[in-house]
């Protein structure tokens, strides 16, 4: 098995081709101006020690040389040893509110975004955990199936936004079923819920499906995130506020965190809860809590580990360039008397 560690440098072969024609072109050129010199058999009497084929071959041996040097820098890597790894984590589903009530701005610049950052930056903690991820409002939504992709994650959180769930509203059951049913099959106390959300969720059907949840053997963490005082839900177009939203009976919505049923779900499903603030959102605490997990072994795989073998590639374009240096495009008259290259004349 093997590959190339740097194959951006394979751009550097389309200098060769230019190269080749740029002395296509200086032979051409030669040539012309030789015959203008006068007759073709009293030039070659006149220049009786140039090679043509001579020149020919340090072309080719200039032009190989340059190849094997771009084969060195882009750095052939052959597979030379198998290991097992095996990798001991903790399955992770984080369930994010994108209701409407998650653009508001007591969080600066706002409950989603500010989630969004702090998301982001949990990933890069993760060490051997997988992690799924479920968006939901009215609906919850898998937008990420578990994995170890942290890149992925990370690709998926940006795109995030209230508008990929067409059915508005707060349903935290539907969240909590969702990931419990995102999870492997198999039994296990390392599997762990994060839910995200200002929980304005008023029924007791969350509450039940997380004792429902625990009984599994998964725990539910939780982050509120907004204020209990309550603020507005701004109206955005292309990124300004233009208003804010107003129900029936044109009264200004306000939205506050229901800490309270935060707390009843996390202490149901052995979590924690955590309330969010400007400077911390509170997932440092909540991964230490899932730290105390037993941690299963998830998979074990086996990968290659390569070896450089760019060295072979500059010992072989110095020995090129050697023998370019070597050959003169003159042929003297002692390569003429044992006869090397035939006089290499034409």
């Amino acid at each position: 098995m093997f590959k190339f560690e740097h194959i951006i440098y394979f751009y550097a072969f389309a200098a060769i081709p230019v190269m080749l024609l740029l002395v296509i072109w200086y032979f051409v050129s030669r040539t012309k101006k030789l015959k203008r010199l006068g007759d073709s058999n009293l030039v070659k009497e006149l220049i009786p020690y140039s090679s043509k084929r001579k020149r020919i071959i340090k072309v080719i041996l200039f032009l190989l040389g340059t190849s094997s040097l771009i084969l060195a820098i882009c750095n052939l890597q052959t597979g030379s040893k198998l290991k097992e790894v095996k990798r001991e984590g903790a399955d992770i589903i984080v369930c994010l509110d994108v209701s409407n009530s998650m653009l508001a701005q007591d969080l600066s610049p706002n409950r989603l975004i500010r989630a969004k950052y702090a998301l982001e930056k949990m990933i890069d903690m993760l060490e051997g955990d997988r992690m799924g991820l479920i968006i939901f409002a009215g609906e919850a939504y898998v937008q990420l199936p578990i994995t170890t992709d942290y890149n992925a994650a990370k690709m998926f959180m940006e795109s995030i936004s209230p508008g990929m769930v067409p059915i508005q509203g707060t349903n935290l059951e539907a969240a909590i079923k969702k990931a419990a049913e995102s999870f492997a099959t198999d039994e296990g106390k390392n599997r762990a819920i994060i839910l995200i959300t200002d929980g304005e969720n008023h029924e007791s059907a969350a509450i039940d499906a997380a004792e429902e949840v625990h009984k599994k053997g998964i725990m539910i963490n939780t982050i509120g995130i907004g204020s209990q005082n309550g603020v507005p839900i701004p109206l955005i177009e292309n990124g300004v506020v233009k208003g804010y939203r107003k129900d029936r009976e044109g009264q200004t919505v306000v939205t506050k965190l229901n800490s309270d049923l935060l707390k009843t779900i996390a202490s149901k499903a052995g979590g924690v809860y955590v309330q969010a603030s400007q400077a911390d959102l509170g997932l440092s605490a909540v991964l230490d809590k899932i730290g105390e997990l037993d941690k299963a072994q998830l998979d074990s795989k086996m990968y290659t580990d390569f070896e450089d073998q760019f060295q072979w590639f500059i010992g072989l374009a110095l020995i090129f360039f050697f023998f370019e240096f070597l050959i003169s495009e003159r042929v003297s008259e002692w390569f003429k008397k044992i006869n090397l290259f035939n006089n290499a004349r034409k």
